[in-house]
């Protein structure tokens, strides 16, 4: 969790709370497993869906966009 979290510039608890809510909504599945070291791992994988686009759909979408500067 801590690669994707850097990966999407974002902190590992945020990271978790996106992906508590996407498992609470059904699009992702989390399951736990024990390492051969004996750490507790949790993986996560997405539960098949699908969403139909229409114009009204992506006229939503958009107007709820956000664009983040970054900085280089």
């Amino acid at each position: 969790m801590s690669q994707l979290a850097r990966e999407l510039g974002i902190s590992r608890p945020l990271l978790y709370l996106h992906l508590q809510r996407l498992e609470d909504a059904k699009l992702v599945k989390g399951y736990h497993e024990i390492s051969d070291n004996g750490k507790a791992m949790k993986y996560y994988e997405i539960n098949p869906f699908s969403i139909e686009l229409n114009e009204d759909l992506l006229a939503q979408a958009a107007s709820s966009l956000t664009i983040k500067n970054k900085q280089e």
